[in-house]
């Protein structure tokens, strides 16, 4: 996008959340023209056959996807193909409606190229986005949903949230994603352990036979993450998110509170794939996310041993081309190193 550059001058005047209510308020518009969104999307769309792979029983043209956090109510679900998206991830989701933390509670710091972000699950609920869903559903592109508890929810009875939200979801999207890794809800990294993932899958199996996958944090030892996606695909898991925000505040000692995410995030982010890759690599599906804004860092995520990559902070500063460029760049690699399809690239390294 040409004139993204320009345009990001003027958004960062504004606050954070006030910018991105603007990019929001832009694709609304856009969703509310198909004619324009669908032209758009014929540019965008980069639909490579050497691109393209089947997952979870859906085509997915590339692996470039939106991670959660960017569409939380599933409200641009039919504005985000025109992006050039492979996939979708909305949410997070909590059963009830909630506003979130006190504002200002979204920050960019520019020279680090990074958000912090102590939004809190703000959202309106599942049966809001059930209604959105169900009206698109099936959808052009995969879509999953990211599931958290709601922030008054006691610890003792946050089963009771994601058992709520599998029903009330699992019928409306291609895969559900149980976030126990966002650190800011009180208590919710505690519900990453063995036997709480071993109670969840137990519940989720007598509900869906859907998809269901586990986002981890970044700040785990790569040891533990290691044992905690094992126990997760042991327990029924179909894949693992890797990873959330980090709360490593030595990587911006200017943050002290909040998630961090893009390039402060990048090497942890790649060193708790590699670790997993290297238990897990052929037995689950592995989604790699945090500080991806280029090709480069996609091609050596999906090298490590990541099917599908997602991003959200590298679309803040690079702008609403950068699904394109990504996967424009993934095929002129995969040419340089003679390689025919992303199965041929996918834990080459």
């Amino acid at each position: 996008m040409p004139g993204y550059p320009a345009l990001r001058r003027l958004l960062f005047h504004l606050d954070a959340e006030t910018a991105h209510a603007a990019g929001m308020g832009a694709l609304r518009a856009l969703q509310a023209l198909p004619p324009l969104s669908a032209a758009l999307r014929r540019c965008n769309l980069v639909d490579d056959p050497a691109l393209a792979q089947t997952l979870f029983g859906r085509t997915f043209a590339n692996p470039v996807g939106l991670a959660a956090g960017f569409d939380k109510d599933a409200a641009l679900v039919a504005a985000l193909p025109a992006l050039g998206f492979g996939f979708v991830e909305v949410g997070t989701v909590t059963p009830l409606s909630q506003p979130g933390n006190p504002r200002p509670r979204l920050f960019r710091h520019l020279g680090e190229r990074s958000l912090q972000n102590a939004l809190g699950f703000n959202n309106d609920g599942m049966e809001a986005m059930r209604h959105r869903l169900a009206r698109l559903h099936p959808f052009a592109l995969p879509v999953g949903v990211n599931l958290g508890k709601n922030k008054a929810t006691p610890p003792d009875r946050a089963l009771d949230d994601y058992e709520t939200l599998i029903r009330g979801l699992h019928d409306v999207c291609d895969y559900l994603v149980v976030n126990l890794s966002s650190p800011n809800t009180p208590g919710l990294r505690d519900l990453q352990n063995e036997a709480f993932l071993r109670n969840l899958f137990d519940v989720a199996k007598g509900i869906t036979s859907k998809p269901i996958l586990v986002k981890i944090a970044p700040d785990l030892e790569p040891a533990q993450a290691v044992s905690l996606s094992e126990a997760a695909v042991e327990a029924g898991a179909a894949g693992i998110i890797a990873t959330n925000t980090t709360v490593d505040y030595s990587l911006l000692p200017k943050a002290d509170f909040g998630g961090l995410s893009g390039g402060v995030l990048r090497e942890r982010s790649f060193q708790i794939l590699a670790a997993i890759a290297k238990a897990l690599f052929g037995r689950t599906v592995l989604i790699s996310v945090g500080g991806i804004d280029s090709g480069a860092e996609a091609y050596r995520r999906l090298r490590a041993g990541a099917s599908l990559v997602q991003i959200y902070t590298g679309l803040i500063y690079e702008g609403p081309s950068l699904p394109r460029r990504i996967n424009e760049e993934l095929l002129r690699l995969m040419e340089r190193d003679g390689v025919k399809g992303i199965h041929e690239i996918i834990g080459a390294g």
